[in-house]
C-alpha cells in the first residue's frame, strides 16, 4: 500500500505546475480580456488541432489536463481537445529512450500520432461548425464561458481575484486527481501487467479494441503498460498505437470534474475510442511496420 501511495504522489505532484499555470491563464482571460478578445481566441480554433497535436507529443500528462480545463472553459474547440488527447505520449517517450529504441522508430511513432491527431481534430471541428453553426443560442454561449465554471463551484472568482481563484481551482482538481489515481493504481497493482497483456496477445482485430480500452484508463500507467508490452513483442504496432492514441492520461478524469455535461463527456470518450480502434485496425490491415 505504501508503494501504491508513493506511485500515486509521483504521478500527481508533477501535474501541479500545469494545473496552476492553466487556471492562471484562464482566470486572466476571464478577468482582464474583453468579450472581443475571447471571441478571437475561440475563432482561432481552426488552427487549434495543429498546435494541440504538437504540444501533445511532449511526454507529460499535464498537457491533456491543461487542454481539458481550457475546453471546459470553451477557450479551445473539441477538435483541439481530441487532437491533444490523441497525440499525448505520456510515458511512452521516456520508456523508449531508456530502452535505447532507435530515434528513427521513435520519430515515426510520434509522427503517426501527430498526423492522426491533426487530421481527426480538423475533421471534428469542420463537422461541428457545419452542424452547429446556427444552433447555439445566446444562453448556451454564456454558459460556456470560463466564468460559468466559477458559478458551478461557487468560488466567487471576482471577489477572490486572479491568483486566489487559480489556486482554488488548482487545489480542487488536484485532490480529485489524487483520489482517481490512487484507485486506478490499486486496480493495476492487483490485476497485474501480465494479466492485462494476456487479454490482447496475438489478437489482430480484438487487440486494438482492448488496447484502446486500456488506454482510456485515466492514468499515465496505461501508456507504461502498453509501451512495455510492445517492446516485449506481446502486442503489435497497431495495438500499441490504438492504446497510445486513447491514452490521454488523467485528462479524461478531469473532464468529468470540470465539464458538467455528462452526455458530452461520454461522447468524447466514445469518439476517442473509435478513432483509436479504427487507426490501430487500419495499421494492422495495411501492414505498417517500423
Amino acid at each position: 500500500m505504501l508503494e501504491i501511495i508513493e506511485h500515486t504522489l509521483e504521478d500527481t505532484i508533477k501535474l501541479l505546475p500545469f494545473l496552476f499555470i492553466t487556471y492562471l491563464i484562464m482566470e486572466y482571460i476571464e478577468h482582464k480580456m474583453g468579450e472581443k478578445s475571447k471571441n478571437v481566441i475561440k475563432k482561432s480554433g481552426k488552427f487549434g488541432p495543429f498546435f494541440g497535436s504538437i504540444l501533445g507529443i511532449f511526454p507529460q500528462c499535464g498537457f491533456s489536463v491543461s487542454a481539458t480545463n481550457l475546453y471546459a472553459g470553451r477557450v479551445i474547440t473539441l477538435g483541439t481537445l481530441i487532437a491533444v488527447y490523441l497525440s499525448t505520449s505520456d510515458e511512452m517517450l521516456p520508456i523508449f529512450i531508456s530502452e535505447a529504441v532507435s530515434p528513427i522508430v521513435i520519430l515515426k511513432i510520434l509522427g503517426i500520432k501527430l498526423i492522426i491527431g491533426m487530421i481527426a481534430g480538423v475533421i471534428i471541428d469542420l463537422v461541428i461548425n457545419l452542424v452547429d453553426k446556427n444552433k447555439i443560442n445566446k444562453e448556451e454561449k454564456e454558459n460556456n464561458e470560463i466564468g460559468h465554471m466559477c458559478e458551478e463551484e461557487h468560488c466567487h472568482c471576482d471577489e477572490k481575484g486572479i491568483l486566489k481563484s487559480a489556486i482554488h481551482h488548482t487545489l480542487s482538481i488536484f485532490v480529485f486527481i489524487i483520489l482517481i489515481t490512487f484507485i486506478i493504481n490499486i486496480v493495476v497493482h492487483f490485476v497485474g501487467e501480465d494479466t492485462i497483456a494476456s487479454w490482447i496477445l496475438n489478437k489482430p482485430i480484438i487487440g486494438p479494441m482492448i488496447s484502446s480500452l486500456i488506454g482510456l484508463i485515466p492514468n499515465c500507467a496505461s501508456s507504461v503498460i502498453i509501451t512495455n508490452m510492445y517492446l516485449e513483442n506481446v502486442i503489435s504496432l497497431g495495438s500499441m498505437i490504438s492504446g497510445l492514441l486513447t491514452g490521454a492520461g488523467v485528462g479524461l478524469a478531469v473532464l468529468f470534474k470540470t465539464n458538467n455535461k455528462l452526455k458530452e463527456n461520454v461522447g468524447i470518450i466514445a469518439l476517442l475510442y473509435i478513432i483509436g480502434v479504427i487507426s490501430g485496425v487500419l495499421i494492422e490491415l495495411i501492414g505498417i511496420t517500423l
